[in-house]
This record gives C-alpha cells, structure tokens and sequence, in this order.
C-alpha cells in the first residue's frame, strides 16, 4: 500500500523535484556546462523525492529536520557547482579568444 499524504514532507519533496528539473534542463539551456554525469544524479535526486513523497508520513520531527537540512544542502551545493561550471566555460572560452588572436597576429 502506498500512502501519500500531503504533509510538510510532500512540500520538500516537491521543491526538491523542482530543484532537480531545473537542473536536468540545463542540458537543454546551457549545454556546454552540463556533463553526462548529471543524467545520474538527476536520476537518484529523483528516487530521493519520490521516497520522501511515499515514505514521508513515517519521518518523525527531528528526522524530518535533518532531510530539510539535506535538501537545503544538496540544492545550494548544485547551485554552486553550476555556477562554477559557467565561470570556467567563460574563462575557457575567453583563454581560447586570446590564444587565437595571438596565432593569428604570429602568422601575419
């Protein structure tokens, strides 16, 4: 049997799911920084959220206190990593601008 009740729990998971599409639709958006590796962890973030939605009614307070504490935590490390990845695709691509311009005026 399966019981999902609308609880705080569902309201993490749904953020939680939220978070993870937008990330999953990086891939779309800005495909230079996403990496294969995001196909897998969009696919386990999944199966987290869906757990808490079916599971969630049997978290007590201070284990529900620490799932948040984990989801805050995963999403703002996310975050964080995509934010790095555009500034290094940026640095890359601003490092192979310079580089070109500087082979061109060698060969002239």
């Amino acid at each position: 049997m399966i019981n999902i009740i609308y609880n705080p729990n569902f309201l993490l998971s749904s953020f939680l799911l939220f978070g993870i599409s937008i990330f999953y639709s990086l891939r779309i958006v800005r495909p230079e920084i996403s990496k294969e590796e995001d196909i897998f962890l969009t696919s386990i973030t999944s199966l987290y959220a869906f757990i808490l939605i079916i599971h969630g009614w049997r978290l007590d307070p201070i284990l529900f206190f620490s799932q948040i504490l984990l989801v805050f935590a995963l999403l703002i490390i996310g975050w964080e990593n995509i934010r790095l990845r555009g500034l290094v695709a940026k640095a890359v691509k601003s490092d192979l601008e310079r580089n070109s311009k500087f082979m061109f005026k060698v060969e002239k």
